[in-house]
């Protein structure tokens, strides 16, 4: 048997405080291992794993369907805009990396929470005199989904309820089942540019609700919420003293003609952890870089909410330290044509794929104002042989070879999503095969077709 004897703030003639005898080897008995008791394998996955599921995953992985062999395969399924190799990073960027790489400074850990120096950076990038932020407001993670789920982890017990939007990313549902935070819906209109049904959102909430998630720029509904909307979302927490976990990630991805109004910056009262990141701004989602801004100008969340935050970051010991170490050029020397190009980009293509479904028979897309989808309501009645929008987008894939997620994913039944980050000529290609497949199976009229498709 090895002893070890480990001393902890034991200075010369001071006593340890604490000391700890560690056994290694054999000796004594194993612990458990009472008379009577027969040793048997136990093991079992956690309450915690049960809980975990992914709607997306769920219904993705549950279609047995192969796709056209004749057509090659378009998927326009994953938000994910580096998929197609048509939407590189700028050289700043990668350029910042590699330096930060062969630094050699940035190979050990960093604060759980990111480097003084890089929330610095991401403080004076989003600080505005409205809502003003300092380096202590702002949190590092790895990537914007880790930054969602601290913010839940933080701001809801078990038991407690939050609000999410419907249609509304999956992954708010996923991680609150599994922090056992029960979900409530409330819903977008899409007639209204899925702006939010703020008095069905007011009803949901009781003495039990611990957040209200706002995603502005929105997935999956590429929809960003004018400043008058906004200050109504604000006045109902407001109203009902719940705070915001505001879902950001898609901030400024917005297209010509609107203004993206971060939800910060018109609160007077209302807390807010607004949640962020490099993924999809900087088509990098990969790189794993995200962040929690904590806007509490009337210190409602108190030391307490911060703290709080800070010991949960300490389960993983902070994100990437190399795009750490490249974050600082990153924010401050990409070039404003690379934004620009990217968001004509974008828009070019919901513009192309808005007017090419508009003229699909049973087919009504709702037009995008920002981020990289847009959503497409299927008139199921006349679609009589489809029992669902899932079964719909599983025969889609089987005769035209075209992947787009059914809207079931985001609880929201009826729609399916397109992502628009394909090269134009793939866009084209698909929406002709999505046209194709709708006269074939369509019933009924076509008069009027464009009438819910403005010009």
């Amino acid at each position: 048997m090895e002893s070890y004897l480990i001393h902890v703030n034991g200075h010369g003639d001071r006593p340890a405080v604490l000391d700890v005898h560690v056994n290694i080897g054999g000796g004594g008995p194993a612990p458990g291992k009472g008379k009577g008791r027969k040793p048997r394998w136990a093991v079992r996955a956690s309450e915690m794993s049960k809980k975990t599921f992914n709607p997306i995953r769920a219904i993705v992985d549950s279609m047995r369907v192969e796709p056209n062999p004749q057509k090659p395969m378009i998927s326009l399924s994953i938000g994910d805009p580096t998929v197609f190799r048509n939407l590189p990073t700028d050289d700043e960027v990668t350029r910042a990396v590699k330096e930060a790489l062969d630094s050699g400074r940035y190979n050990g850990y960093a604060p759980s929470v990111g480097y003084l120096s890089c929330r610095e950076v991401i403080a004076a990038s989003y600080s505005c005199p409205e809502a003003p932020l300092k380096a202590q407001d702002v949190i590092l993670t790895s990537g914007c989904s880790q930054a969602i789920e601290l913010a839940l982890a933080v701001l809801a017990n078990p038991g407690q309820n939050i609000l999410v939007p419907r249609p509304g990313f999956s992954l708010y549902k996923t991680l609150a089942l599994s922090l056992g935070i029960e979900v409530k819906f409330y819903n977008l209109l899409p007639e209204k540019s899925w702006e939010i049904d703020l008095k069905h959102l007011e009803s949901l909430v009781d003495e039990k609700t611990a957040c209200l998630i706002v995603n502005n720029p929105s997935n999956p509904c590429g929809s960003v919420f004018s400043k008058s909307h906004l200050q109504k979302i604000l006045a109902v927490a407001s109203r009902q003293c719940v705070p915001i976990l505001a879902d950001e990630i898609y901030g400024d991805m917005v297209f010509a003609d609107w203004k993206y109004e971060p939800i910060a910056a018109l609160s007077t009262n209302v807390p807010i952890l607004s949640c962020g990141g490099l993924a999809k701004r900087w088509l990098v989602p990969g790189w794993r870089m995200g962040w929690i801004l904590v806007h509490d100008r009337r210190d409602i969340f108190g030391n307490e909410i911060r703290d709080g935050i800070l010991r949960l970051s300490q389960r993983i010991l902070g994100p990437c330290t190399l795009v750490q170490g490249a974050l600082e050029h990153i924010m401050r020397h990409t070039p404003a044509e690379f934004y620009h190009n990217t968001l004509s980009f974008l828009k070019a293509n919901a513009d192309l794929c808005y007017t090419a479904l508009c003229a699909v028979p049973g087919l009504r897309p709702i037009r995008p104002a920002g981020a990289m989808y847009l959503m497409v309501g299927i008139e199921m009645e006349h679609f009589p042989e489809f029992e669902n929008d899932v079964e719909f987008t599983e025969r889609l894939i089987a005769e035209q070879s075209v992947f787009c997620l059914p809207a079931t994913c985001f609880e929201y039944p009826g729609f399916f999503r397109v992502v628009i980050t394909a090269p134009e000529e793939m866009m084209l290609e698909a929406c002709a095969r999505i046209q194709e497949f709708c006269e074939r199976h369509y019933q009924g009229s076509e008069v009027a077709q464009d009438l819910e498709c403005d010009k």
